[in-house]
């Protein structure tokens, strides 16, 4: 058992190092997502310290984005008042233990992951058309 907890924890962080930008945004998302589902089903089994730990998590992954978001790009404005709404969401729900504030949320990285992952594969197929081209 310990055994395969150190070898999948080796595989992760392997997983992590070689990532693209894209990749790990997209792991974010996953994790996020992960944490808001947990937090919702924390709530209906009234579980509030496992509420609060879930939502905490899902905060820091947002605050995650905010850190590292490209201030020079032209929908970093517009991103950042997302991101800070998605915590004034995430604090209210966790303040009042309501489902309704990480729903919305919820909704939303899902729409970002799909987002991450539609430009990732334009990424991927400009880059293997262009290295065809100059290949």
């Amino acid at each position: 058992m310990i055994q395969s907890q150190v070898q999948r924890n080796k595989y992760l962080e392997t997983t992590i190092q070689t990532a693209t930008p894209a990749q790990l945004l997209i792991m974010l998302c996953d994790g996020a997502i992960r944490f808001s589902r947990l937090a919702i089903e924390a709530i209906n089994n009234n579980e509030l310290q496992i509420v609060n730990t879930n939502l905490i998590k899902v905060q820091n992954i947002i605050s995650e984005f905010i850190i590292t978001i490209d201030r020079s790009s032209s929908v970093a404005e517009q991103l950042l008042k997302l991101y800070e709404y998605f915590n004034y969401r995430l604090i209210e729900a966790n303040m009042k233990k309501s489902i309704e504030p990480i729903q919305e949320v919820l909704g939303y990285l899902v729409e970002m992951k799909e987002t991450w992952i539609q430009a990732n594969k334009l990424v991927n197929s400009s880059s293997a058309v262009s290295g065809i081209a100059h290949g």
